[in-house]
């Protein structure tokens, strides 16, 4: 496997995504920033449609089979709206942005895609909220990863 495919792969992988992917592809493999910031973002964007479209299946899918999970599924994006309601509303698609572009664990693309698809955003719109996100998220990183590899 390619260098460039495994930092591909890393950066669309769920747990690592590209704060794990940056510093590996600049620090390990020796890739320019540009390089290694085109193929980190380009993998981590990759899983954000089919995700979207899987949990939207899957859960109708369960709705449609189980009267339990129709129910759950019901209690969940109320309960999610109701929660979150004065907040999107007072920070709109800006929140998502932002909470996929902290580069912290557990605030990247795929649980920005659930966040999305829990408050039910267009799926294209959504695409285009978490890819910004990932795009601010991979500047911070690619600069930090920058500062490191030249402090050490």
């Amino acid at each position: 496997m390619t260098q460039e495919l495994y930092t591909i792969l890393i950066a669309a992988s769920p747990l690592v995504e590209l704060r794990g992917a940056i510093p590996l592809a600049i620090g390990m493999f020796q890739f320019s920033w540009p390089k290694a910031l085109f193929l980190s973002v380009l993998g981590n964007i990759l899983p954000i449609l089919p995700l979207y479209y899987f949990l939207r299946y899957f859960s109708d899918f369960l709705s449609r089979h189980f009267k339990i999970m129709d129910r759950f599924f019901d209690w969940l994006f109320s309960r999610t709206k109701a929660k979150t309601n004065e907040q999107f509303k007072k920070w709109g698609s800006l929140a998502l942005v932002i909470f996929v572009a902290i580069p912290l664990p557990l605030t990247g693309a795929w649980t920005g895609t659930v966040a999305a698809f829990l408050f039910n955003i267009n799926p294209i719109v959504a695409f285009g909220l978490v890819s910004l996100g990932v795009l601010i998220a991979g500047g911070i990183v690619t600069t930090l990863t920058i500062i490191g590899v030249n402090i050490f």
